[in-house]
Protein backbone atom coordinates (compact mmCIF):
# COMPACT_ATOMS: atom_id res chain seq x y z
CA UNK A 1 0.00 0.00 0.00
CA UNK A 2 1.75 3.09 -0.64
CA UNK A 3 2.07 5.29 2.27
CA UNK A 4 2.02 8.75 0.03
CA UNK A 5 -1.41 10.39 -1.14
CA UNK A 6 -0.07 13.65 -3.26
CA UNK A 7 0.62 14.24 -6.90
CA UNK A 8 4.35 13.38 -5.66
CA UNK A 9 3.38 9.87 -4.29
CA UNK A 10 5.15 7.73 -7.10
CA UNK A 11 8.44 9.95 -7.05
CA UNK A 12 8.38 10.11 -3.52
CA UNK A 13 8.22 5.98 -3.66
CA UNK A 14 10.77 6.08 -5.97
CA UNK A 15 13.37 8.05 -4.29
CA UNK A 16 13.20 6.19 -1.27
CA UNK A 17 13.84 3.21 -3.46
CA UNK A 18 16.91 5.09 -4.76
CA UNK A 19 17.97 5.75 -0.97
CA UNK A 20 17.51 2.54 0.50
CA UNK A 21 19.53 1.17 -2.79
CA UNK A 22 22.44 3.44 -1.97
CA UNK A 23 22.94 2.07 1.35
CA UNK A 24 21.01 4.31 3.61
CA UNK A 25 18.04 4.22 5.95
CA UNK A 26 14.82 4.58 4.26
CA UNK A 27 13.44 6.34 7.12
CA UNK A 28 15.75 8.83 7.66
CA UNK A 29 13.79 10.78 5.67
CA UNK A 30 10.79 8.94 5.65
CA UNK A 31 8.60 11.24 8.33
CA UNK A 32 9.63 14.70 6.98
CA UNK A 33 8.29 13.46 3.40
CA UNK A 34 5.13 12.39 5.00
CA UNK A 35 4.52 15.53 5.99
CA UNK A 36 5.33 17.44 2.68
CA UNK A 37 3.38 14.67 0.95
CA UNK A 38 0.46 15.44 3.01
CA UNK A 39 0.83 19.23 2.37
CA UNK A 40 1.02 18.83 -1.19
CA UNK A 41 -2.35 16.86 -1.12
CA UNK A 42 -3.52 19.73 0.56
CA UNK A 43 -2.31 22.59 -1.23
CA UNK A 44 -1.00 21.48 -4.39
CA UNK A 45 -2.22 19.68 -7.67
CA UNK A 46 1.07 20.07 -9.38
CA UNK A 47 3.81 17.23 -9.61
CA UNK A 48 6.63 19.13 -10.54
CA UNK A 49 8.59 20.15 -7.52
CA UNK A 50 8.07 24.19 -8.19
CA UNK A 51 10.16 26.85 -6.23
CA UNK A 52 6.63 27.92 -4.92
CA UNK A 53 5.74 24.45 -3.50
CA UNK A 54 9.17 23.88 -1.94
CA UNK A 55 9.57 27.70 0.04
CA UNK A 56 5.46 27.76 0.57
CA UNK A 57 5.87 24.32 2.52
CA UNK A 58 9.10 25.44 4.16
CA UNK A 59 7.64 28.69 5.67
CA UNK A 60 4.58 26.75 6.94
CA UNK A 61 6.82 24.21 9.05
CA UNK A 62 7.59 25.62 12.22
CA UNK A 63 10.88 27.44 12.61
CA UNK A 64 12.46 25.79 15.41
CA UNK A 65 16.09 25.26 14.20
CA UNK A 66 16.11 21.47 13.76
CA UNK A 67 12.83 20.70 12.38
CA UNK A 68 14.26 23.49 9.90
CA UNK A 69 17.27 22.02 9.08
CA UNK A 70 15.77 18.18 8.70
CA UNK A 71 13.03 19.74 6.23
CA UNK A 72 15.59 21.53 4.23
CA UNK A 73 17.63 18.64 4.03
CA UNK A 74 14.93 16.32 2.77
CA UNK A 75 13.50 18.27 0.44
CA UNK A 76 16.60 19.46 -0.76
CA UNK A 77 17.72 15.56 -1.90
CA UNK A 78 14.14 15.34 -3.14
CA UNK A 79 14.33 18.05 -5.60
CA UNK A 80 18.50 17.05 -6.64
CA UNK A 81 17.00 13.22 -7.37
CA UNK A 82 14.13 14.64 -9.88
CA UNK A 83 16.69 16.63 -11.16
CA UNK A 84 19.15 13.57 -11.90
CA UNK A 85 16.63 11.46 -13.55
CA UNK A 86 15.83 14.43 -15.84
CA UNK A 87 13.13 16.11 -14.06
CA UNK A 88 12.34 20.03 -13.72
CA UNK A 89 12.74 20.40 -10.18
CA UNK A 90 13.44 23.37 -7.29
CA UNK A 91 16.94 22.22 -5.73
CA UNK A 92 17.02 24.00 -2.46
CA UNK A 93 20.58 25.85 -2.29
CA UNK A 94 22.72 24.57 0.47
CA UNK A 95 23.05 27.93 2.33
CA UNK A 96 19.29 27.94 2.79
CA UNK A 97 19.52 26.82 6.04
CA UNK A 98 22.59 26.72 8.74
CA UNK A 99 24.48 24.43 9.28
CA UNK A 100 23.88 22.28 12.72
CA UNK A 101 25.65 23.35 15.42
CA UNK A 102 27.70 20.18 16.84
CA UNK A 103 25.72 19.42 20.42
CA UNK A 104 28.24 18.78 23.35
CA UNK A 105 27.20 15.92 25.23
CA UNK A 106 25.85 15.95 28.74
CA UNK A 107 28.49 14.19 30.75
CA UNK A 108 26.60 12.62 33.45
CA UNK A 109 28.67 12.17 36.98
CA UNK A 110 27.92 8.59 38.05
CA UNK A 111 25.38 9.94 40.79
CA UNK A 112 23.54 11.67 38.07
CA UNK A 113 23.40 8.11 36.25
CA UNK A 114 22.70 6.37 38.87
CA UNK A 115 19.59 8.98 39.63
CA UNK A 116 18.34 8.99 36.48
CA UNK A 117 18.09 5.47 36.23
CA UNK A 118 16.08 5.22 39.52
CA UNK A 119 13.96 8.16 38.03
CA UNK A 120 13.38 6.29 35.17
CA UNK A 121 12.08 2.87 37.33
CA UNK A 122 9.73 5.42 38.12
CA UNK A 123 7.84 6.12 35.41
CA UNK A 124 4.50 5.39 35.21
CA UNK A 125 2.43 4.06 32.95
CA UNK A 126 0.49 6.22 30.22
CA UNK A 127 -3.11 6.09 29.22
CA UNK A 128 -1.67 6.00 25.76
CA UNK A 129 1.32 3.67 26.20
CA UNK A 130 0.05 1.28 29.34
CA UNK A 131 3.33 -0.45 28.93
CA UNK A 132 5.83 2.30 29.01
CA UNK A 133 6.46 1.92 32.52
CA UNK A 134 7.96 -2.11 31.62
CA UNK A 135 9.77 -0.73 28.85
CA UNK A 136 11.23 2.22 29.60
CA UNK A 137 13.54 0.55 31.97
CA UNK A 138 14.73 -1.80 30.01
CA UNK A 139 15.19 0.23 26.43
CA UNK A 140 17.08 3.13 28.16
CA UNK A 141 19.43 0.81 29.97
CA UNK A 142 20.34 -1.40 26.55
CA UNK A 143 20.93 1.81 24.76
CA UNK A 144 23.27 2.92 27.15
CA UNK A 145 24.81 -0.34 28.16
CA UNK A 146 25.40 -1.41 24.63
CA UNK A 147 26.17 1.98 23.26
CA UNK A 148 23.49 1.81 21.00
CA UNK A 149 21.72 4.91 18.70
CA UNK A 150 18.32 5.66 19.85
CA UNK A 151 17.06 4.28 16.93
CA UNK A 152 18.84 1.36 17.06
CA UNK A 153 17.21 0.48 20.21
CA UNK A 154 13.48 1.49 19.76
CA UNK A 155 13.23 -0.24 16.74
CA UNK A 156 14.68 -3.58 17.67
CA UNK A 157 12.84 -6.50 16.29
CA UNK A 158 12.11 -9.25 19.06
CA UNK A 159 13.50 -12.21 16.54
CA UNK A 160 17.04 -10.01 16.57
CA UNK A 161 17.24 -10.92 20.32
CA UNK A 162 18.83 -13.86 21.34
CA UNK A 163 17.35 -14.18 24.94
CA UNK A 164 19.16 -16.78 25.94
CA UNK A 165 22.92 -15.94 24.70
CA UNK A 166 22.16 -12.01 24.90
CA UNK A 167 23.70 -11.88 21.07
CA UNK A 168 21.89 -8.98 19.68
CA UNK A 169 21.29 -8.33 15.94
CA UNK A 170 21.72 -4.64 15.11
CA UNK A 171 19.97 -3.97 11.63
CA UNK A 172 18.39 -1.24 11.72
CA UNK A 173 21.16 1.32 11.62
CA UNK A 174 22.29 4.54 10.21
CA UNK A 175 23.97 2.90 7.23
CA UNK A 176 22.29 -0.21 6.90
CA UNK A 177 25.21 -2.09 7.89
CA UNK A 178 24.34 -4.86 10.25
CA UNK A 179 26.73 -5.84 13.56
CA UNK A 180 26.01 -8.26 16.22
CA UNK A 181 26.67 -7.37 19.62
CA UNK A 182 26.57 -8.98 22.78
CA UNK A 183 24.66 -8.03 26.49
CA UNK A 184 26.36 -8.01 29.54
CA UNK A 185 25.06 -10.35 31.96
CA UNK A 186 23.26 -8.08 34.16
CA UNK A 187 21.61 -6.57 31.49
CA UNK A 188 20.65 -10.37 29.41
CA UNK A 189 19.13 -11.03 33.20
CA UNK A 190 17.14 -8.22 33.33
CA UNK A 191 15.81 -8.67 29.21
CA UNK A 192 15.22 -12.39 30.58
CA UNK A 193 12.82 -10.92 32.83
CA UNK A 194 11.41 -8.12 30.68
CA UNK A 195 11.12 -10.57 27.79
CA UNK A 196 8.34 -12.94 30.01
CA UNK A 197 6.19 -9.56 30.58
CA UNK A 198 6.79 -8.47 27.55
CA UNK A 199 4.90 -12.10 25.96
CA UNK A 200 1.87 -10.52 28.12
CA UNK A 201 0.91 -6.90 27.00
CA UNK A 202 3.42 -7.16 23.38
CA UNK A 203 0.52 -9.28 21.25
CA UNK A 204 2.10 -9.62 17.51
CA UNK A 205 3.85 -6.41 18.21
CA UNK A 206 7.47 -7.51 16.08
CA UNK A 207 9.49 -4.88 17.91
CA UNK A 208 11.22 -5.86 21.61
CA UNK A 209 10.31 -2.31 22.87
CA UNK A 210 6.41 -2.14 21.51
CA UNK A 211 3.82 0.89 21.23
CA UNK A 212 0.56 0.32 21.72
CA UNK A 213 -0.33 1.72 18.21
CA UNK A 214 1.16 -1.68 16.92
CA UNK A 215 5.14 0.02 16.23
CA UNK A 216 8.00 0.33 18.19
CA UNK A 217 7.57 3.88 20.13
CA UNK A 218 8.40 7.05 18.47
CA UNK A 219 11.81 9.08 18.89
CA UNK A 220 9.89 11.86 20.20
CA UNK A 221 8.10 9.84 23.02
CA UNK A 222 11.55 8.16 24.36
CA UNK A 223 13.15 11.75 24.13
CA UNK A 224 9.92 13.23 26.38
CA UNK A 225 10.33 9.92 28.62
CA UNK A 226 13.90 10.32 29.15
CA UNK A 227 13.28 14.51 30.16
CA UNK A 228 10.39 13.48 32.33
CA UNK A 229 12.90 11.28 34.04
CA UNK A 230 15.70 13.67 33.91
CA UNK A 231 13.53 16.30 35.35
CA UNK A 232 12.51 14.08 38.33
CA UNK A 233 16.26 13.34 39.36
CA UNK A 234 18.08 16.79 38.85
CA UNK A 235 15.71 18.77 40.20
CA UNK A 236 16.63 20.33 43.09
CA UNK A 237 16.27 23.56 44.94
CA UNK A 238 19.38 25.02 43.94
CA UNK A 239 18.99 23.10 40.52
CA UNK A 240 14.98 23.98 39.71
CA UNK A 241 15.54 23.58 35.86
CA UNK A 242 18.47 21.21 35.03
CA UNK A 243 19.51 21.16 31.43
CA UNK A 244 17.51 19.05 28.91
CA UNK A 245 19.37 15.98 27.98
CA UNK A 246 19.35 13.47 24.57
CA UNK A 247 18.74 9.85 24.39
CA UNK A 248 22.32 9.81 22.88
CA UNK A 249 24.26 11.52 25.86
CA UNK A 250 23.63 7.74 26.97
CA UNK A 251 25.41 6.47 24.36
CA UNK A 252 28.24 9.34 24.76
CA UNK A 253 28.46 7.94 28.35
CA UNK A 254 28.67 4.39 27.17
CA UNK A 255 31.85 5.38 25.02
CA UNK A 256 33.31 7.60 27.45
CA UNK A 257 33.16 4.77 30.17
CA UNK A 258 34.48 2.32 27.99
CA UNK A 259 37.33 4.63 27.33
CA UNK A 260 38.00 5.85 30.97
CA UNK A 261 38.04 1.70 32.15
CA UNK A 262 40.69 0.99 29.49
CA UNK A 263 43.18 4.17 30.57
CA UNK A 264 42.71 2.61 34.38
CA UNK A 265 43.62 -0.52 33.61
CA UNK A 266 46.58 0.75 31.41
CA UNK A 267 45.52 -0.11 27.82
CA UNK A 268 46.77 1.88 24.56
CA UNK A 269 43.67 3.50 23.64
CA UNK A 270 44.60 3.98 20.21
CA UNK A 271 45.00 0.22 20.05
CA UNK A 272 41.37 -0.36 21.49
CA UNK A 273 39.47 2.45 19.25
CA UNK A 274 39.21 -0.18 16.47
CA UNK A 275 37.03 -2.74 19.02
CA UNK A 276 34.64 -0.21 20.14
CA UNK A 277 34.50 1.23 16.75
CA UNK A 278 33.18 -1.75 15.12
CA UNK A 279 31.17 -2.30 18.23
CA UNK A 280 29.36 0.90 18.24
CA UNK A 281 29.25 0.86 14.47
CA UNK A 282 31.13 3.57 13.04
CA UNK A 283 31.91 4.41 9.46
CA UNK A 284 35.66 5.26 10.58
CA UNK A 285 38.08 5.27 13.11
CA UNK A 286 38.13 9.61 13.44
CA UNK A 287 34.26 9.08 14.62
CA UNK A 288 35.03 7.32 17.70
CA UNK A 289 38.70 8.96 17.79
CA UNK A 290 35.54 11.69 18.93
CA UNK A 291 35.13 10.55 22.41
CA UNK A 292 38.80 11.15 23.33
CA UNK A 293 38.55 14.50 22.43
CA UNK A 294 35.53 15.04 24.97
CA UNK A 295 37.05 12.75 28.10
CA UNK A 296 38.38 15.00 30.64
CA UNK A 297 41.19 17.51 31.04
CA UNK A 298 43.23 15.77 33.26
CA UNK A 299 43.47 12.74 30.72
CA UNK A 300 44.83 14.75 28.10
CA UNK A 301 48.65 13.71 28.98
CA UNK A 302 47.87 10.39 29.21
CA UNK A 303 50.45 7.93 27.85
CA UNK A 304 47.47 5.68 26.62
CA UNK A 305 46.86 8.20 23.96
CA UNK A 306 49.65 8.67 21.34
CA UNK A 307 48.53 12.39 20.16
CA UNK A 308 49.83 12.45 16.74
CA UNK A 309 48.25 10.01 15.67
CA UNK A 310 44.92 11.33 17.19
CA UNK A 311 45.47 14.69 16.00
CA UNK A 312 45.71 12.91 12.91
CA UNK A 313 42.65 10.66 12.93
CA UNK A 314 40.08 13.54 14.28
CA UNK A 315 38.31 15.51 11.94
CA UNK A 316 35.53 17.51 13.44
CA UNK A 317 33.49 16.71 10.33
CA UNK A 318 32.84 13.31 11.21
CA UNK A 319 31.91 13.09 14.44
CA UNK A 320 29.07 10.78 15.82
CA UNK A 321 27.87 13.66 18.06
CA UNK A 322 26.16 14.97 14.74
CA UNK A 323 24.52 12.28 13.92
CA UNK A 324 20.41 13.04 13.15
CA UNK A 325 18.69 11.35 16.61
CA UNK A 326 15.84 9.29 15.60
Amino acid sequence: MNMFVSAFAAKLEMYLDFREARGYNRNSHLRVLKKFDTFCAKHFAASELTNEIVYTWLDSETREANSVIAAASAIRQFGKYLHAIGENACVLPDKYTPSPQSKVPYNFTDDELAALFNAIDALPAENSEPFVDEVAPVLFRLIYTCGLRPNEGRELLKENVNIITGEVLIARTKRNKERLIVMSDDMLKLAQQYDLRRSIFSGKNPFFFPSSNGGALSSTKIHMLLNMAWMNAACTPGNPVPKRIRTYDLRHRFASACLNRWLDNGENLMNMLPYLCSYMGHKSLSETAYYIHILPENLIKSPAVDWNKFNNMFTPCHMDALEVES
